[in-house]
């Protein structure tokens, strides 16, 4: 399946800051670029840590150095934004630096830009519903099931062959970027979950 990357909805244009900084310059960089946060990175642009807001309103350091959180928490451009967003939760942070291979700073992705995936189009996601999961992942016809996607909400209806079947398209139909949630109303006519009951010998009845 095809998910969004970082790298394509990251801001390029990364407003950064030296470790010797001071803590002046640090908070003159985020009120005149109205951000809460920025990257301290090396000579050679690798990120050493972050300076946000409330380390500027809780330290009494002078340069960005000592004002910094570390080690840095990012990512790369080519992670998806679903881990992105799971990262970012996990760690409790409002932005991720980004990366290249080398560790360079390279882009910088916050909890807003996440968001902008959860505003795709219905069409667009029923129609990545029906042609990743239903034809690509399952190998099923494009209308096997009916797809109705309001304001991000999918309802699957239909029947299909096996009960394996339906948990496998609403678990992938859930990871299709902008996907808010899932209904499920799928019927099936083969229960191949629940195991089948075992066959009992002379030796397993109590006499």
């Amino acid at each position: 399946m095809k998910h969004m990357k970082v790298g394509g909805l990251m801001t390029d244009d990364v407003v950064s800051a030296v470790p010797a900084a001071s803590f002046r310059d640090v908070a003159k960089l985020l009120v005149e670029h109205d951000i809460s946060g920025v990257p301290v990175v090396d000579e050679e642009d690798r990120v050493m840590g972050v300076v946000s807001e409330s380390d500027l309103l809780s330290s009494d350091e002078l340069t960005a150095r000592g004002l910094m959180t570390t080690p840095a928490v990012t990512v790369h451009a080519e992670e998806t934004v679903a881990d992105a967003a799971r990262l970012m939760v996990r760690r409790g942070v409002e932005r991720l630096p980004v990366v290249d291979e080398e560790e360079r700073l390279v882009g910088i992705v916050t909890r807003r830009d996440l968001l902008c995936v959860y505003l795709r189009p219905d069409s667009e996601i029923r129609h990545r519903i029906r042609e990743d999961v239903l034809t690509d992942a399952m190998d099923l016809p494009g209308d096997a099931v009916d797809v109705h996607v309001l304001d991000g909400v999918v309802t699957l209806g239909g029947r299909v062959r096996r009960q394996s079947q339906v948990l496998m398209l609403v678990g992938l139909a859930e990871r299709v970027d902008g996907v808010v949630a899932v209904v499920d109303r799928l019927s099936f006519h083969e229960d191949d979950v629940r195991p089948a009951p075992s066959a009992r010998t002379p030796h397993d009845i109590a006499w």
